[in-house]
């Protein structure tokens, strides 16, 4: 069962995601509909995470690399600098590359919800695609998120602002969860974590 925002709510407030936002925010001032923002906070079956402005990394063209999946090497991704105008702080995803950042809130995944992370429309119309990455029952940390830019164009990704919808799915309890099998993605910070076997 797909769970409400009566649900996700409660949960939060017993420390589900940390920092939560209870309510959808599409401008920081409201009640004059300025500063706009890609949403974030509770949705009406889901919840809009935040990108992290700690972390951004953009994988490197290094003609002859075979990436390897077993040997993940770090030198291949680059770090991208975090930009600001009147529009927030961003970072820039070239065009036709990968990156990856770091969710803004913490997640403790209840023992019997699987969580599946979804791109933005906004972000889809430009080009921008957000894999689909599930949280298993009991994992928790900051998600790492990857992007692709699929567009010919350099593209802003935008920090501290929506980035991906959240979907929570109840499921019969399972019998045993991420944290007891001691899942290698286990308590990642909010710092990007890079591939693992």
């Amino acid at each position: 069962m797909l769970k409400n925002d009566r649900w996700i709510n409660d949960m939060a407030a017993s420390g589900m995601l940390e920092p939560f936002q209870p309510t959808l925010v599409r401008h920081l001032d409201p009640e004059n509909r300025a500063n706009p923002v890609l949403s974030f906070g509770c949705s009406s079956y889901g919840y809009d995470l935040r990108l992290s402005a700690k972390e951004f990394l953009i994988f490197r063209h290094v003609p002859g690399t075979v990436m390897n999946p077993k040997r993940f090497n770090p030198a291949n991704l680059e770090p991208a600098p975090l930009h600001h105008d009147d529009d927030g702080h961003y970072f820039i995803l070239p065009a036709h590359s990968y990156g990856l950042g770091v969710a803004l809130e913490h997640m403790r995944v209840p023992p019997n919800i699987t969580v599946i992370c979804l791109g933005k429309s906004t972000y889809a119309r430009l080009g921008i695609i957000v894999n689909t990455t599930p949280a298993e029952a009991s994992w928790e940390g900051h998600l790492t998120l990857e992007f692709s830019n699929s567009s010919g164009a350099d593209c802003r990704i935008y920090a501290n602002e929506g980035i991906c919808q959240l979907l929570f799915f109840e499921g019969d309890p399972c019998e045993i969860t991420y944290r007891d099998r001691a899942g290698k993605y286990q308590h990642q910070p909010e710092r990007v974590t890079l591939a693992r076997v």
